[in-house]
């Protein structure tokens, strides 16, 4: 187990300045989780909040000349760019996209627990619908919505990689999408 690097603020301050690799690993060691904690508050996903913490730590080596310790503390000021990029990442178009695009299945069977509904693609017409896609995305959207198999398990089935079953579907869905706009 490595020990914690700990500095004063003047100290931190001053590697920072220099450019010093220390101050980075002082700065990590230091701060990281109370900036994630900001952060965690603000994004809720944990994988994001990772993510943006790596992005505070970027943007603070990086913008470092523009801090002034007559406006303020170091944590302050670094906890206003971990909250701002928070915030930026609420408000991007990725997030959000990624918010709305949960699994299909996931979400099917959410509603089907509360409204207590039974699936049957053959009153919707899907079954007519998924006869006119290509056989390769007919097959897997087969075992995947209608049969019940995992993204997984369909790649196993059908021996090709799984990120082709994922764009595969995903073409098919698109596909399907335009006859209900």
């Amino acid at each position: 187990m490595s020990t914690k690097i700990k500095l004063s603020e003047e100290e931190l301050v001053l590697a920072l300045r220099n450019r010093e690799k220390v101050a980075v690993e002082a700065l990590y060691d230091m701060y990281s989780a109370s900036l994630y904690g900001v952060i965690v508050r603000i994004v809720i996903d944990e994988a994001t909040s990772e993510d943006v913490l790596q992005e505070t730590f970027v943007k603070i080596w990086r913008s470092f000349p523009s801090y002034s310790a007559d406006k303020g503390r170091l944590f302050t000021w670094m906890v206003n760019i971990a909250r701002n990029l928070s915030i930026d990442k609420l408000r991007s178009k990725d997030f959000k996209n990624h918010s709305k695009n949960q699994e299909l299945e996931n979400n099917v069977t959410f509603i089907d627990e509360q409204k207590n509904t039974v699936y049957k693609p053959e009153l919707m017409g899907i079954k007519e619908l998924v006869q006119k896609l290509k056989p390769e995305q007919k097959s897997i959207l087969d075992l995947v919505y209608f049969k019940g198999y995992t993204h997984v398990e369909a790649a196993d089935e059908l021996g090709i990689p799984l990120g082709t079953i994922k764009t595969r579907l995903r073409m098919a869905i698109i596909e399907l999408r335009k006859n209900f706009n």
